[in-house]
């Protein structure tokens, strides 16, 4: 998952902890995972087009 292991996890989720606060986390949590499922319905179905290289 992105390289991150479970000790950076933990980092990064007591960082986001100090600086949102406990009673924010729930609402992050509701607005992060919103946002990834609004990200891959937007995506869902599309093809990157690649084009040869002109030379």
């Amino acid at each position: 998952m992105f390289g991150f292991g479970m000790p950076q996890l933990v980092v990064i989720l007591a960082i986001i902890l100090v600086v949102f606060g406990a009673s924010r986390l729930p609402e992050i949590g509701g607005a992060m995972g919103k946002s990834i499922r609004n990200f891959k319905k937007a995506t869902e179905g599309k093809e990157i087009e690649v084009k040869p290289e002109e030379g």
